[in-house]
């Protein structure tokens, strides 16, 4: 899915980025998935957030973005960093000039610094096969509205597996935790779909 932008939901994301820090995970690393990515801008968008408010102790982060980039263009611009000027006018103002570098007359790039915290990587959500194990946060926004009610679940189930204890889910706005999957999660948040594995 390839409607996304960025700083899209940053009031639900930076609440889950709050909680995350307050787990104490910065001890030792944090492993973040951000599931059905599209062409980047949600998963700069965690991770701009997270070395504001982390600073120097971002270089503990990893973030995993999949997708399942049917024509093969989101991970090429996901590891480029290159965006138009246009995709990034919601950025807020000290952030976009902290952290982008004009390359052209319409085109920036984000820093190393946080370029390199990123990986990506194929994947189709439906193969039920979690990439990835041992994660602290996942996001998954815009995708499992695409996804019966059945797949839903079975996806969900993917996540806990994929998440650490009392690792952190965040899912779109208007997506609630199917009520077969509430003994494996808390909700954290009234107005924001932030779960948390029990």
């Amino acid at each position: 899915m390839a409607f996304t932008y960025f700083f899209r939901d940053a009031f639900s994301i930076d609440l889950a980025i709050k909680k995350l820090l307050e787990e104490k995970f910065v001890a030792d690393s944090i492993r973040i998935w951000d599931a059905g990515c599209a062409n980047g801008p949600e998963t700069f968008t965690i991770a701009l957030l997270l070395s504001e408010a982390m600073e120097n102790a971002f270089n503990k982060v990893e973030i995993f973005a999949t997708d399942i980039d049917e024509n093969n263009k989101f991970g090429t611009q996901i590891l480029s960093g290159i965006y138009p000027k246009t995709d990034l006018l919601r950025i807020p103002k000290n952030i976009f000039e902290k952290y982008f570098l004009q390359i052209d007359d319409n085109n920036f790039k984000i820093n190393a610094h946080i370029l390199n915290s990123i990986k990506f990587q194929k994947h189709d959500l439906l193969s039920l096969k979690e990439p990835y194990k041992k994660i602290n946060f996942i996001v998954c926004k815009n995708v499992l509205l695409h996804f019966t009610y059945k797949e839903r679940i079975e996806v969900i189930k993917m996540y806990h597996r994929s998440l650490l204890t009392n690792g952190l889910l965040l899912m779109e706005h208007t997506q609630k935790m199917p009520e077969e999957l509430s003994h494996l999660f808390t909700k954290l948040f009234a107005n924001a779909q932030v779960f948390q594995k029990k």
